[in-house]
């Protein structure tokens, strides 16, 4: 039987592909989609095609789309009137007032002993006393004054609480004055529990942003010259601050205790006074800014502390304080 190769289909008789040693047929060669010769492009004949001006062309009736649009079913006569259901606006729950009572759970993990379900488990054991006696009750309530002893040491807890304050002028930032002046703690007094203090220092004619913590880790790392927390005040002067002045402030102005330097001073934007700048600075110097502005000639009539390590003082009016949120107080803790 002769062997047709051409009539093979597992051979391939056309393409690039083809390994044969002979063909007996050319490949087909398909034609070319691009003419080089402009007389054999095909040509659509656009002469005869129909033409209209631009005035010619339907315009748009916005106002009858609008209508259109807006168009509602008439309304029955025979249907009952509805009345729009009035919304009532449910008011947030309010805080439970404090009785002066922790859970002996919670009492333990402020401790730093271990968390609240853990402090269940010791409790149900037997480990830990109150006032000399072995309490396994679950719940039980630990009042101010009561003695907590786990492990042969007693227990010291406090809650964490952080507040922040827009001091007015004529208040010292201390916590006992001997002179009987006015001071800070005047202002925050009453605010919870327990016993909290200011972090870090605003003279008496200074007003702004004061921190009060009872957080001693918080408030010595917010303090130390090391972490460099940023502040920013508003100072208004007895005259126009000079272009150059400002330029020696930033460039560095050598005082006493050292070389100081702001890192950014500019005109307060809208206030329209050249005796009124905006000072940013991480130091925490004892009375920094005002000796900045002494040193150059100038005298100061107001004082304001903006901003304090991220915190502003809005919604929070002079005299005021809040708690800080726990979002801000991360936000501290990452400092």
């Amino acid at each position: 039987m002769e062997n047709n190769k051409d009539n093979n289909p597992r051979r391939p008789r056309f393409g690039k592909n083809n390994n044969s040693r002979s063909s007996s047929r050319p490949a087909k060669q398909s034609p070319g989609r691009h003419f080089h010769n402009n007389d054999e492009h095909p040509r659509r004949d656009n002469d005869n095609r129909p033409r209209r001006d631009n005035d010619e062309r339907p315009q748009r009736n916005p106002q009858a789309e609008k209508s259109f649009r807006k168009a509602k079913r008439p309304k029955d006569p025979n249907r009952p009137k509805q009345r729009p259901v009035p919304r009532v606006k449910t008011p947030p729950p309010s805080p439970k007032p404090y009785d002066g009572t922790t859970r002996l759970n919670k009492y333990i993990a402020n401790a730093g002993i271990c968390s609240r379900r853990e402090a269940d488990k010791l409790i149900a054991a037997g480990s830990v006393m109150v006032n000399g006696k072995v309490v396994t009750e679950m719940g039980f309530q630990v009042h101010e004054g009561d003695v907590v002893n786990y492990g042969g040491e007693t227990l010291r807890s406090e809650r964490k609480r952080y507040f922040l304050l827009n001091k007015p002028k004529g208040f010292i930032t201390t916590v006992d004055d001997p002179q009987e002046r006015q001071t800070v703690m005047m202002l925050i007094d009453g605010a919870c529990p327990e016993r909290i203090y200011p972090v870090g220092r605003l003279d008496r004619n200074t007003t702004g942003l004061l921190l009060f913590t009872n957080d001693g880790d918080l408030a010595r790392r917010l303090t130390h010259p090391s972490t460099g927390v940023y502040k920013i005040y508003q100072v208004e002067l007895d005259r126009a601050v000079t272009r150059e002045d400002m330029r020696h402030m930033l460039e560095g102005i050598e005082l006493e205790d050292g070389l100081i330097r702001v890192d950014d001073v500019q005109y307060v934007q809208g206030a329209n006074d050249k005796r009124i700048v905006g000072v940013e600075l991480h130091s925490g110097k004892n009375r920094i800014v005002r000796r900045i502005f002494e040193h150059l000639g100038y005298s100061i009539h107001k004082l304001d502390r903006t901003v304090f390590a991220g915190l502003t003082k809005k919604d929070l009016p002079r005299g005021h304080y809040r708690e800080l949120t726990e979002k801000e107080v991360g936000y501290l803790k990452m400092i």
